[in-house]
Order: structure tokens, then sequence, then C-alpha cells
């Protein structure tokens, strides 16, 4: 049987990027003697705690007592906005009932609160979640890729995955599973469609409304082949 397989980051939810863009905003009220954009850019793989530690000892400011719970809050309710430039997502994965799995860059906290602040969470209820901390090296890794097939107990041309990123398209197809690119988030760039259709992108769509139809024609194709 198919199983799918989004990436949390911009498909489902676009949480790295509103986390990122939350962080530089209210950073750079706080600390404002520091470049954040490039601090940040030297503290990847860091936690949120972590970044606002070292930060703070780089700036001849103090960040606020609750510094660490403002950005939280403000992440998750921007997060709630999002859904509204990616709508639709709830009701094609009603309307699929395929097997599915989640990928992300984030942990495994931050992707729950991201999908219960966008009323996704019951209808992934089971779905599996596959996280940074879960592979040697973060997403993207074709490791977490063959890890959700594995778990899901399918083959890697049993697998179809939708993913915004040029990075997690090449992870994915280099997993040995088909693309759907999406450009549909917010966050997406000009030109991303050709970016991901060089990256192994088997079709690529703007709004999830495309799916339901590219998944029976992949179906179809692989009959057919």
């Amino acid at each position: 049987m198919e199983r799918l397989i989004f990436d949390c980051d911009g498909v489902l939810v676009d949480s790295e990027a509103i986390a990122e863009a939350t962080l530089v905003e209210r950073l750079s009220a706080w600390l404002p003697d520091i470049d954040i954009q490039v601090r940040l850019s030297e503290a990847l793989g860091l936690t949120t705690e972590a970044i606002l530690e070292r930060l703070e000892t780089l700036s001849r400011h103090a960040l606020p007592g609750d510094a660490l719970g403002a950005i939280d809050q403000e992440i998750e309710r921007r997060l709630a906005k999002e859904l509204h430039a990616i709508d639709g997502v709830a009701e094609v994965i009603e309307r699929l009932g395929m097997p599915m799995a989640v990928v992300s860059n984030s942990h495994r906290g931050r992707v729950r609160d991201s999908l219960a602040h966008t009323g996704l969470d019951a209808l992934l209820d089971g779905a599996p979640i596959f996280c940074a901390e879960q592979v040697a090296h973060p997403k993207p890794d074709p490791a977490i890729y063959r890890l959700a097939a594995e778990t899901l107990e399918a083959s890697a041309e049993h697998c179809l995955v939708v993913e915004d990123s040029v990075a997690g398209a090449s992870a994915a197809r280099a997993a040995g599973m088909t693309v759907i690119g999406f450009t549909g988030a917010s966050h997406v760039p000009p030109g991303q469609a050709k970016r991901l259709l060089d990256a192994g992108a088997w079709r690529v769509m703007g709004h999830m409304h495309e799916l339901p139809s590219l998944v029976t024609a992949w179906r179809k194709q692989r009959l057919s082949g």
C-alpha cells in the first residue's frame, strides 16, 4: 500500500520559517547592537534557550526575564495563522485516507504544538513523527525518510513525499522516493518550482487541493510502469 510523507515545515505548517522570523524580529528589538541574522546563522542546531544565552553574552543589552516564553508564545500565535496561507491541508488529508508520516527539522514537542495550533493534530492522530533528534544528522537527510518508510512498513517506491524545500526534495529522492514539490507556503521564493524540479521533484503544486489528483496520477504511473 502507498504511503504519504509530509514535510511539516512549510507544507503542513511553516514552523521553521516562522520560528526564525520571530527570533530575528524579537531579538533585533531586544539586542539592537548585534546583527541577529548573522549570529543566528552561526547557531545552527542549538535550542532556542541556548541561542538566547549565547546572543545575550554578545550584546551590551539584557534580554527580558521572560524572553523565552514570549518568543514561544509569539511563534505559536503565528503558527496558528499560517494554516490560512496553506489552506486546504485538513480537507486533503481527510480525503486521501492513506497511511501517513510527518518529517521535520523541528523537535517533536514543537511539531506537536504546531499541529495542535493549526487543528491538524486530530487528523494526524497516530501518524508517526520523525524529527531532528531521531537521526545522526538532522533533516534534510535521506536517513529520516528511510526511517519513516521502515516504520510505515513500506519500500521507498511505495512512498510519496510532499516537500517545499530543495534540500528536502533532494534528500527524499536520494532515499528512492517520489517527491511532489510544494510552492504554496508563504515563505517560498520566486523560481522555487524550477529549483524543486531540478532537485528531482516529479511534479510541483501550488495548492494542497491539487494533491489528490497527483496521488491518482502517481498510482497509475506505478501500475503501468
